[in-house]
């Protein structure tokens, strides 16, 4: 696998260069349906404004979860439209330690483009190195011709997550696993079997990835080394690709369970488990 992340410095570097990478701007969070209004008021210049909603995901439906993947043809119409092409560097971020923009990392891998990153630590990374910020709309200067493929990063539906090898995490804050609070899904609780994970724990105080050895000893802790079989959830989706990208920077590879709590949640048919044991 290459690169995981790029710091603000060499971001700086590249978008000056003569060939600067397609720099994404995916302001989402849980809660916070206004990322189009934090987009215009300030981004890194260059930065193209990606709708997490309608650009990463298909319309939500209870049999899907709430972000099911994109079908792969509206994909590549959009990531055309970002201007990538298939020799493309693609760098990602948002204001949330990635915690978003991972969705977008995991899904162009996902269709076959294997440059892409996260900027580590996302604009606040930017913002504390003193760099110049944008306002307003951008678009691409021209249109991309990129191919994409489904399938380049593996995927497991509603019923092999519940039978697959190996550990499964949840990724979702703690309360949420244990059933304490559900602010969006059906019902609360965890999927049988998994262990908490949350995406929060792979960040430092500054909102940058671990050390990969710290990673590694936070995933060692939940019995997961490289060549454990791994499966990662979230509420929809989204904050898993952010525990795959930890993952990776441990030197780990793991899988996405796209439907996530979202999906499983919405049949009653499938068990719930609540507390802080894996049920």
């Amino acid at each position: 696998m290459t690169d995981v992340t790029i710091t603000a410095d060499e971001l700086r570097t590249r978008l000056a260069g003569t060939d600067p990478p397609v720099l994404l701007d995916v302001r989402w969070q849980l809660g916070d349906d206004r990322g189009d209004e934090h987009y215009r008021d300030a981004h890194i210049p260059g930065a193209i404004y990606v709708d997490l909603n309608s650009d990463l995901a298909s319309p939500a439906g209870p049999q899907d979860g709430r972000h099911p993947l994109p079908g792969i043809a509206a994909l590549q119409d959009t990531a055309r439209r970002w201007g990538i092409d298939a020799d493309s560097t693609v760098v990602a971020y948002d204001d949330n330690g990635n915690q978003a923009a991972a969705r977008a990392w995991w899904l162009l891998r996902w269709a076959g483009l294997t440059d892409v990153v996260l900027l580590d630590g996302g604009l606040r990374s930017w913002r504390h190195a003193g760099f110049d910020l944008a306002s307003g709309d951008e678009t691409a200067s021209s249109q991309g011709g990129v191919i994409l493929a489904a399938g380049h990063a593996p995927t497991v539906d509603v019923d092999e997550v519940a039978t697959t090898d190996g550990i499964l995490l949840d990724a979702r804050a703690g309360e949420r696993y244990r059933g304490e609070n559900e602010p969006v899904d059906p019902r609360a609780g965890h999927i049988p079997g998994a262990l908490s994970a949350p995406t929060s724990d792979n960040l430092n105080g500054e909102g940058r990835f671990r050390s990969p050895e710290e990673l590694r000893t936070r995933f060692a802790a939940l019995g997961v080394e490289p060549g454990t079989p791994t499966t990662v959830y979230c509420g929809s989706g989204v904050t898993a690709a952010h525990q795959i990208a930890a993952l990776a920077i441990a030197g780990i590879d793991a899988t996405l369970y796209p439907g996530s709590w979202s999906q499983w949640s919405a049949d009653p048919r499938r068990p719930a488990a609540t507390g802080d044991e894996p049920g």
